[in-house]
């Protein structure tokens, strides 16, 4: 049966309340209520329990008139004293808001596994396909077992660890809490022996609801040291100890009690592994106490960098610890930039090569992309062809490829198939189209020259000219005399002969225009030229 329709505006004023509680009553139910009707109900009522039952409808005021006038302190004993305790003021405890947890001054980056990525690295060159850098490192950071997470502070804040490879907290007093229990099976070995069964008649067993452990009934003599040392090992930090109790219940389920009797008939003994002559301790109690008195103090050390897995980031025992990587693992995974600059130094360094295509997007192949610059007359016409369309609609399929060029291919569609695979291998693996991993195809970007980028690299090929012609143009003023670059051993002398000299000038600066590179020429002398020139003529003999 469908559901029926609702119109949002009614959704947005529920308030997660029933329907029927904002419904306005149809009628008012009491709209004629004048009072109490006790005076009607009482002669009936009378009738019926008969005489000397009418005592508790009789209003105040007859009770007062019939025991006498109040007393003016109200209710006081006879001898004036006031039987009433003094009220109490209650204050209402003013519930503080719970403070913001600083946020932890530790910088995480999120790197890729080694092994992960070789394999990557292995289907990317076996393929002529190009990936998009994004998606891989979405790939990478959708699963822990992809990456790692380094984690770098600062010294004055460092980090904790529990031997080379062990946990990693931001509080040392947490690890020596805990070190025990995350570090025992390295220093000790344990040996499960099982007893008789236990005697005597139990119903009901103690459970924590936080973490579903049956600690047995409360009267057996172990259950004061389990609960106190479940309470240390997982909940110390998280609340107090009678806050802890109250998480505490009773289960009567038999098939519980069962449980916890064979789990009880267990004996557990702990042997040292790294001890000359092994010892053997009957309880967890006696080696916890001999693991904080000779193995502990060597095996917390303090790091400021350092790198673990993805899944021990994910499991760790420092919850604000944890927190904090789970924070920096949502940033990055919505931008994933740091990822993506970590793969691109990794393909790199694996001779992949890197390439940027539409809207700025980097992508990865084994390819190194280039555009399609021949000559059209040295080009088939089939491949013309090819390209034209691909470039008319950018990431075009194959099929749709083939059902452009091949709708009028007649007789000849089995030759012309498989002349169309044979250009577009040749293209693909050239590098002038682009083949991505989900079938599209496109011709690489070609970087086009903007307008004011053209205007700008003329104005600097014009500065580059004038600098030239100035340099070679000879210094003429106060009459020295100059060499051309041309001919060094012919003097000219500048006071009687000045059209020779002006001839001389333009012919240097038409030779050293002549040696530059095509496109950049010099149609007339620069203007400093031409000043230096006029000043070097002579005066005119009536002067």
């Amino acid at each position: 049966m469908s559901a029926p329709s609702v119109d949002p505006g009614d959704l947005l004023d529920l308030k997660l309340m029933p329907a029927w509680v904002k419904e306005p009553s149809a009628r008012e139910d009491y709209a004629d209520y004048q009072g109490e009707e006790t005076q009607a109900r009482g002669p009936q009522r009378d009738r019926e329990r008969g005489p000397g039952h009418n005592r508790g409808f009789q209003n105040r005021d007859q009770r007062q008139g019939r025991r006498g006038p109040p007393k003016p302190d109200g209710k006081t004993r006879r001898d004036g004293a006031d039987r009433r305790p003094p009220q109490r003021e209650f204050q209402r405890r003013e519930q503080q808001p719970p403070q913001p947890e600083q946020p932890l001054d530790i910088a995480v980056h999120f790197t890729p596994r080694s092994a992960v990525l070789e394999n990557v690295v292995g289907q990317v060159k076996g393929e002529s396909l190009a990936y998009s850098l994004f998606f891989l490192a979405r790939s990478f950071l959708e699963r822990p077992q992809r990456y790692e997470v380094a984690l770098k502070t600062k010294p004055e804040t460092p980090l904790y660890r529990l031997g080379e490879e062990g946990p990693i907290s931001v509080d040392r007093q947490f690890l020596e809490s805990n070190a025990f229990r995350l570090a025992a099976d390295q220093f000790y070995r344990r040996e499960v022996t099982q007893s008789e069964p236990l005697k005597g008649n139990f119903t009901s067993v103690a459970r924590c609801r936080l973490s579903g452990t049956v600690l047995g009934p409360t009267n057996h003599h172990e259950y004061q040291s389990k609960l106190r040392g479940l309470y240390e090992q997982r909940f110390s930090r998280r609340m107090n100890f009678a806050e802890y109790q109250r998480q505490i219940e009773i289960v009567s389920d038999p098939a519980a009690v069962e449980n916890w009797k064979e789990e009880a008939r267990k004996h557990t003994t702990f042997v040292t592994l790294q001890e000359p002559t092994p010892l053997t301790f009957q309880n967890a109690a006696e080696a916890e106490r001999h693991f904080r008195q000779h193995y502990l103090p060597s095996l917390i050390r303090s790091v400021e960098e350092t790198v673990i897995d993805g899944v021990t980031s994910r499991q760790l025992g420092d919850r604000r610890l944890g927190r904090h990587i789970e924070q920096a693992w949502a940033g990055e995974n919505r931008s994933p930039s740091h990822m993506m600059q970590e793969l691109t130094k990794r393909f790199r360094d694996s001779g992949l090569h890197i390439f940027r295509h539409r809207r700025g997007m980097l992508f990865v192949s084994s390819i190194r992309v280039r555009p399609f610059v021949h000559d059209q007359q040295s080009v088939p016409p089939h491949v013309q062809a090819l390209l034209e369309i691909i470039a008319a609609s950018p990431r075009i399929r194959r099929k749709e490829v083939a059902d452009k060029l091949l709708a009028e291919a007649g007789e000849e569609l089995e030759a012309r198939k498989l002349a169309l695979a044979s250009d577009l291998r040749w293209l693909i693996g050239e590098g002038y189209v682009i083949e991505f991993n989900d079938g599209a195809l496109d011709l690489p970007r070609v970087k086009v020259k903007k307008p004011e980028e053209k205007a700008e690299a003329a104005s600097a090929d014009s500065a580059t000219a004038q600098t030239e012609a100035n340099e070679a143009a000879p210094n003429l003023a106060d009459g020295a005399t100059a060499k051309t670059p041309a001919s060094s051993a012919v003097e000219v002398d500048t006071k009687s002969q000045p059209e020779e000299l002006v001839a001389t000038v333009e012919r240097t600066i038409s030779t050293s225009t002549s040696h530059r590179e095509e496109g950049a020429a010099v149609s007339e002398p620069p203007p400093q030229a031409a000043t230096q020139i006029a000043e070097t003529q002579p005066p005119s003999p009536s002067e």
